[in-house]
C-alpha cells in the first residue's frame, strides 16, 4: 500500500512539471520533435537497463506485441496533440481538463479489461467532471458550449481520448507482463512512434541550446517518473480509479500556470480543483 500511495504521489507531481516545460519549449520548438527527444532520451537509459537486466521478451504472443504497437501510437499522438494544447492555451485550465479522462478510463476498461466501477467511483468521477466546469468559468466569455470549438481546447480533449485509451491499453500490458517490462516497451515504443511522425510530417532538426537540453532532460525524467509510477498505481488499483486520483495534479498545474506563466483567476481555478479533490475523496470511500 506505501508503495502504491509513492508511486500516486510521483505521479501527481511529475506530470504538471513535464507538462510546464513542454509549454515553455513549444514556443521554440515543435511539438513532435519535443516527444521525439524525451522519448529518445527515455529509450537511452532503458537500454542500460536491458542490458542489467534478464527479460524474456520473445516469450509474448504476437497479441501481446500488437497491444504494445497500439499503446506506442496511442501515447504519441497524445502527447503530441497535448503539447500544442499547451502551446495555444493556459496551463491552469487545460491541466483540469485531464478530469474528463475518468470518463473515458472507464469506458475502455470496461470494454477492454471488463472493470466495472462502483456507484461511488462514479459519483466520484461525476464530482470531479463538475469541478473542471467551474474551472471552465474562468475562461473569456465564461462557460459556454462554444468553448468546446477553441483549438487548445479541442487538442486537449484529443489529448484525453488518446491517452485514456492508451491507459487501458497499458493495463492490459502490465497483466501479461510487469510493471518495469511494460516501461521499457512503452518508452521504445513511443519513441518509434515519435520518429515515424516526425518523418511523415517532414521536420527538420533543430539545434537545441543548453537550457534546452536541460529541459529536454528534465521532461523525460518526469515522463519516465509518470509512466513508471502510473504503471505501479495500475497493477494495484483499476483504470478509471487511478485516472480519478491522478486528477490531483491539477492543483500543481494551476499553481505552475500563476507562478511560471502569470495565468489569472487562480483562486477560483483552486476552488473547482478543490471540488475534484472532494470527487477524489469520495472515490476513496
Amino acid at each position: 500500500m506505501l508503495t502504491t500511495i509513492c508511486a500516486l504521489v510521483f505521479r501527481i507531481f511529475s506530470n504538471p512539471i513535464a507538462n510546464m516545460l513542454q509549454k515553455a519549449l513549444s514556443e521554440r520548438h515543435s511539438a513532435v520533435l519535443i516527444n521525439l527527444y524525451s522519448y529518445g532520451l527515455l529509450s537511452l537509459i532503458c537500454v542500460g537497463t536491458l542490458c542489467m537486466a534478464d527479460y524474456n521478451f520473445v516469450s509474448y504472443s504476437f497479441s501481446f506485441w500488437n497491444y504494445v504497437l497500439l499503446a506506442g501510437f496511442l501515447c504519441t499522438l497524445g502527447t503530441v496533440c497535448l503539447i500544442k494544447a499547451l502551446q495555444y492555451g493556459e496551463l491552469s485550465v487545460l491541466g483540469p481538463i485531464n478530469s474528463y479522462k475518468c470518463l473515458v478510463g472507464l469506458l475502455f476498461g470496461f470494454m477492454i479489461l471488463g472493470e466495472i466501477p462502483s456507484i461511488k467511483s462514479i459519483l466520484g468521477v461525476l464530482l470531479i467532471i463538475c469541478g473542471s466546469w467551474f474551472i471552465f468559468d474562468t475562461v473569456k466569455g465564461g462557460f459556454k458550449l462554444s468553448l468546446f470549438k477553441r483549438k487548445d481546447i479541442v487538442l486537449r480533449f484529443c489529448a484525453l481520448f488518446l491517452t485514456g485509451a492508451e491507459a487501458a491499453v497499458l493495463k492490459k500490458i502490465i497483466l501479461i507482463s510487469s510493471p518495469e517490462e511494460c516501461f521499457i516497451l512503452w518508452c521504445f515504443s513511443g519513441f518509434i512512434f515519435s520518429l515515424i511522425l516526425v518523418l511523415l510530417l517532414k521536420k527538420k532538426f533543430q539545434p537545441l541550446f543548453k537550457k534546452d537540453v536541460f529541459a529536454i532532460f528534465i521532461i523525460a525524467v518526469c515522463l519516465g517518473l509518470m509512466q513508471f509510477s502510473t504503471n505501479i498505481v495500475f497493477e494495484k488499483l483499476d483504470v478509471g480509479l487511478s485516472l480519478a486520483l491522478f486528477q490531483l495534479s491539477s492543483i500543481v498545474a494551476i499553481i505552475f500556470g500563476y507562478k511560471v506563466f502569470k495565468e489569472s483567476n487562480v483562486i477560483k481555478k483552486l476552488i473547482g480543483a478543490v471540488i475534484m479533490i472532494a470527487g477524489s475523496c469520495l472515490i476513496l470511500l
